[in-house]
């Protein structure tokens, strides 16, 4: 089978290097854009998927497909290649080739010994969601937001036929344990059952009141199990012959996001967003145990080959590896990110903090090592922000709170609370005594950072405040909002100084220069603009992003600007010309977040694939 496999379109493999394990800090390095020097993050979690000898699991990654040792944890390989997220992943019933599925519309296959890239198979007409081997290995079924399913020849590529009768996307497809029949989930709130030889559609299960997300057949191929997005908590369980609903198992207290059977169809494993994974008896519906150490939604769940092990992903960050038996947590695999919304230096530059989901996270800046991961906070995490002394973070969410945090052990200081809305971004003060914080409710807060006490409220925009910058001397805070404007702010008295109009949509982000002298906005209307604060008098204007521009900041010198955009692009201009000078290519989602090191040697990205990448002198 592998040799079969390696032989089809040699002209179009790629080889992934394979870093030594001697070395497991070097997989920071592992596909990288060109120019970029290193990547903080594996990339939000979606779908695990062991090896059918289960030596290896494979995770799905908004960057590509991590592979890993199930015994050690360790980090064996990394595919990149993908234009976007990848949705779906699946090991040849042999374990000698990977499947994968991804935005791009196609399916990729991989030698899972060598790492080669062996064949693209192309034919969907939008991104494909999920990707499965027949028991026998000899077939792929996909399944695409085209609202179709394809089936194609494994060790050919070769397409064979497409399964249409979906009035809505396809999220996942299935074989049953015989390869005789194929399930199929769609959005448009059915189960569909087909004849996988002769593609005949067989019947519908219809009874869900909502998209159907996530579905498995009984090792014995006589049950399936599924979740809805509409019936949120429930699991429902199915009788794959006549379609009948045999019973329905409830507990969870929000979505189910993933259901797994263990090998020998006794045990079911649910994940959810309520942040645990519970275990049921498949024959009698009773909840066995809860495993529930992750602090975020847990999007995914499989069992080991064997049912002795579950593995979980979630949006804290983390795989967890538990003990089947007795629901034990055992091995924690850190380094996966939510959506990296905001990245910052320390001032010492030694570390690198950027939040994802509900936690920050701090790195080594220089080796890329995850240090430390800080939580508490009970919703997404937006903004965060160094102390000068870099002995601080601040970090504002949509839990309504900012909170303080000690760097150096990653305890949490206090809580400022008193916000009835999302708090969208936070920033100290030049001498760091005063963090300021902006929320979608339009005010803008000050906060004695020793005490915690809040200071003055500052109000005028009309809209959600998105950005807050402190002028390099201390005395202006610029603002920006969805109002479309920027507005300045005297600190002392909470003044309003003057409001800076121009720009056509919402504006995202505002920054100083490091003498104070020019200010730098981003818009939803694809342009930078430079003003002087002190006259209010609009410069320049910056074009050249096709879609909206996240984060703008200048260098440490003030000579140039960096701005991230949703193109998925990071650009640099001069500052006082405004021309253009590179674009920094590579990102496959927005980003969200740019950040120069306080040496200006250093450029960091964030982006919604959950990574940070560091960029070398900006090229």
């Amino acid at each position: 089978m592998n040799n079969m496999l390696c032989s089809i379109l040699t002209t179009m493999f790629i080889v992934l290097t394979t870093v030594p394990s001697s070395f497991a800090q070097d997989y920071n390095q592992w596909g990288l854009p060109e120019g970029a020097k290193a990547r903080l993050g594996k990339g939000a979690i979606s779908q695990i998927a062991y090896s059918p000898d289960g030596t290896k699991f494979a995770v799905n990654s908004a960057i590509g497909v991590w592979i890993y040792n199930a015994q050690t944890g360790e980090e064996l390989d990394l595919y990149t290649g993908y234009p976007d997220k990848v949705y779906s992943v699946a090991f040849i019933p042999d374990g000698n080739a990977i499947a994968s599925a991804s935005q791009g519309n196609n399916i990729r296959l991989w030698n899972a010994n060598t790492s080669e890239h062996i064949v693209t198979l192309s034919g969907h007409t939008d991104k494909v969601l999920s990707v499965m081997f027949s028991p026998d290995g000899n077939i792929i079924a996909s399944g695409s937001r085209d609202k179709t399913i394809c089936l194609w020849h494994a060790h050919t590529g070769v397409h064979i036929r497409t399964l249409s009768g979906h009035t809505r996307r396809v999220n996942s497809v299935t074989f049953s344990s015989d390869g005789n029949t194929i399930a199929s989930a769609s959005w448009d709130e059915t189960i569909r059952l087909w004849d996988a030889h002769t593609g005949e559609h067989i019947h519908t299960l219809s009874e869900h009141t909502g998209s159907v997300s996530n579905f498995s057949f009984s090792p014995d191929g006589k049950t399936i199990i599924t979740v809805s997005g509409n019936d949120d908590e429930v699991i429902h369980l199915w009788h794959a012959y006549t379609g009948e609903n045999i019973r329905i198992l409830s507990g969870h207290a929000d979505l189910v996001s993933g259901v797994s059977y263990n090998s020998d169809g006794n045990t079911i494993a649910s994940a959810s967003w309520d942040e645990t994974i519970r275990l049921w008896d498949a024959h009698t519906s009773e909840h066995i145990r809860t495993l529930s150490e992750h602090t975020d939604r847990v999007y995914c769940v499989s069992f080991s080959p064997d049912g002795h092990i579950i593995v979980s992903g979630s949006g804290d960050g983390t795989i967890r590896l538990w003990h089947a038996h007795d629901g034990t947590h055992f091995r924690t695999l850190s380094g996966h990110i939510d959506w990296a919304y905001d990245v910052s230096f320390s001032p010492d530059e030694k570390n690198i903090a950027s939040v994802g989901g509900k936690t920050i996270h701090l790195w080594d800046a220089h080796t890329g090592a995850h240090l430390r991961t800080l939580s508490g906070h009970t919703d997404w995490v937006l903004s965060v922000s160094f102390s000068p002394d870099g002995k601080t973070i601040a970090s504002a969410s949509y839990d309504e709170t900012i909170r303080l945090w000690n760097v150096n052990s990653g305890a949490h200081i206090r809580t400022l609370s008193g916000y009835t809305g999302d708090v969208y971004c936070v920033s100290f003060s030049p001498d760091g005594k005063t963090v300021t914080s902006a929320s979608e409710d339009g005010s803008i807060r000050l906060w004695d950072v020793n005490t915690g006490e809040h200071i003055r409220t500052l109000s005028g925009h009309i809209n959600s405040v998105t950005s807050v910058s402190f002028s390099p001397d201390g005395k202006t805070i610029a603002s920006s909002g969805q109002d479309k404007t920027i507005r300045l702010w005297d600190v002392d008295t909470g003044e309003h100084i003057r409001t800076l109009s121009g720009h056509t949509d919402w504006v995202d982000c505002v920054a100083f220069n490091p003498d104070g002298n020019l200010i730098a906005s981003a818009s939803d209307d694809k342009t930078i603009r430079l003003w002087h604060p002190h006259t209010g008098t609009h410069l320049l204007t910056l074009s050249g992003h096709t879609d909206w521009i996240g984060s703008v900041a200048f260098s440490p010198d003030g000579n140039t600007v960096v701005s991230g955009s949703r193109d998925k692009t990071i650009r640099l201009w001069h500052a006082h010309t405004g021309k253009h000078i590179r674009t920094l290519l590579g990102n496959t989602h927005t980003v969200t977040s740019v950040s120069f090191s306080p040496d200006g040697n250093t450029i960091a990205s964030g982006c919604v694939d959950g990574t940070v990448i560091l960029w070398e002198n900006g090229k």
